[in-house]
């Protein structure tokens, strides 16, 4: 790895770099609008990667032509500014964006696309390492078009570039061990247990001790420092693993309700979310204890005969959509399970001996998962700590 590039030359501000702009919606209720629509349209879920290839949804030329959404062509680089501040990709095909989304196209030569998403990428990194936090919740077009980049020779950026290539590379291939994980502890659930309908069924309710929801407490906007006092955001599940550090900190004048304590083998499953992420469940193995789950999150402990890792896993994978179609609410809103109705969830019950079997291959699994999120998480914080280096003030 190569040292600190000398920057040379004055800061510039990103307005006089790029041209920018914001996207906008359609109205939900004219049907017209999305009905068969083929122009494709970002929502911020659209840019978990860093090039954007296809959409979730799109629009058709009548919602195109009466609603403030702009065309974006391929090499543009979108910048998340409400809500989920610095999601940052580039469009690979012409799109559209909601207005949450910032279209940033590069207007001057001496600015390499790939040193600015770069940049872009490390403003949250930035503020997460420096201790400040996010204190807004968006950001504004005038805001993105007065932030100043520190512009080095072509060269030089293109240097740079090389070197977090070279680190967000070696994550993809980490994160990719990962998902061949995943692949291969569903082949296995499928070889160990088979065809459900030969095996016996009870109800949720009859296979668990409780099934009770938590508390939300109000809450301070930053997450809680070490093991201090916390309650759980629905992002410490909604990813399938669980992230005790998507918290937030409790108040020094709120005390935790301690039968809401999350403890290791809690089952926790979402009751109250987006439509695509509602029902999500993790098993907590581990817990720095202190923290809280709340009102929207459910949680169970199995009991005899049935294992863990077995229900867990069940209500993960084979039985998520089940689960979701549970929820009640539109597609444009929150969705909500309702309690009566998942006690019904019929379980298939086999042979204990199959559960614990599943559960070892799993628990085998998870140290090569340890392994490979380890070297996740270094990567990371190289990457975090060159950006810091480069882009820092």
């Amino acid at each position: 790895m190569t040292d600190k590039p000398q920057f040379v030359g004055k800061k510039v501000k990103l307005g006089e770099l790029c041209e920018i702009c914001s996207g906008g919606t359609p109205k939900r209720s004219v049907a017209e609008y999305w009905k068969d629509g083929t122009i494709p349209w970002v929502k911020i879920g659209d840019m978990s990667e860093k090039y954007v290839s296809s959409t979730e949804e799109r629009i058709t030329d009548a919602g195109f032509n009466n609603s403030s959404v702009k065309m974006l062509e391929p090499g543009t680089l979108l910048y998340s500014i409400f809500a989920s501040i610095g999601a940052v990709s580039i469009l690979k095909i012409p799109a559209t964006t909601n207005q949450a989304i910032a279209g940033l196209k590069i207007k001057d030569d001496s600015l390499d696309r790939d040193f600015l998403y770069h940049y872009l990428k490390s403003r949250e990194s930035i503020s997460k390492s420096s201790g400040r936090g996010a204190a807004q919740n968006n950001i504004n077009l005038t805001i993105l078009r007065n932030m100043q980049v520190t512009l080095p020779s072509i060269e030089i950026q293109r240097s740079i570039v090389r070197n977090l290539e070279m680190i967000s590379n070696q994550v993809t291939i980490a994160e990719s061990h990962l998902m061949d994980l995943d692949v291969l502890v569903k082949s296995r659930f499928v070889e160990i247990f088979g065809d459900f309908a030969c095996y016996e069924t009870k109800p949720l309710i009859k296979c668990v001790d409780c099934i009770e929801a938590g508390k939300s407490p109000k809450c301070l906007a930053f997450s809680r420092k070490m093991a201090e006092p916390g309650v759980l955001k629905l992002s410490a599940i909604s990813s399938g693993v669980y992230c005790e550090n998507e918290n937030k900190a409790l108040p020094r004048s709120v005390s935790l309700t301690i039968d809401k304590v999350v403890h290791a083998n809690d089952i926790l499953l979402s009751r109250k979310n987006t439509p695509e992420l509602v029902g999500r469940s993790v098993l907590v193995k581990h817990t720095d204890g202190n923290i809280m789950f709340p009102d929207i999150i459910f949680r169970m402990h199995p009991l005899p005969p049935i294992n863990a890792m077995y229900l867990s896993y069940l209500l993960a994978g084979p039985l998520l959509h089940s689960i979701q179609s549970l929820a009640h609410g539109s597609a444009k809103s929150m969705s909500n399970i309702p309690k009566s109705e998942l006690a019904k969830l019929s379980i298939p019950i086999p042979a204990l001996n199959l559960q614990n079997e599943f559960a070892n291959f799993v628990s085998q699994v998870d140290k090569s998962r340890f392994v490979a999120q380890q070297q996740i998480e270094k990567l990371q914080m190289l990457y975090d700590s060159l950006a810091q280096e480069y882009f820092g003030d």
